[in-house]
């Protein structure tokens, strides 16, 4: 059974931080590539980190590059988001979900979400 829970999620100011968590269940955490969504109000989801199995190798978002970085922590079943240099831009709901990347971008694995949780930058 999938079970994703997001939290860390809050209201900053542009160029404050925030760190994101996500426990998984070892059904949904274990052997997946795992990677963070976000959905801003009207627009479709979208990719932004994926981080290997074991951590070595990850892949962010143009957009996110240089700004925010991902985590994980096998023995927690967790996977982690730390977000620097906020902007209002990057307001949205963060999701985290088993992942892939197909061309370059990162793609859920499953249709599956957690219920999110909400980050909002103000300028």
């Amino acid at each position: 059974q999938v079970e994703l829970v997001e939290s860390g999620g809050g209201s900053v100011q542009a160029g404050g931080s925030l760190r994101l968590s996500c426990a998984a269940s070892a059904y949904t955490y274990s052997s997946n590539f795992m990677g963070w969504f976000r959905q801003p109000p009207g627009k479709e989801r979208e990719g932004v980190a994926g981080i290997s199995v074991g951590g070595g190798n990850t892949v962010y978002a143009d957009a996110v590059k240089g700004r925010f970085t991902i985590s994980r922590d096998n023995a927690k079943n967790t996977v982690n988001l730390q977000m620097n240099n906020l902007k209002p831009e990057d307001t949205a709901m963060y999701y985290c979900a088993p992942a892939l990347v197909v061309g370059g971008v990162i793609r859920p694995k499953l249709r599956s979400w957690g219920q999110g949780t909400q980050v909002t930058v103000s300028s």
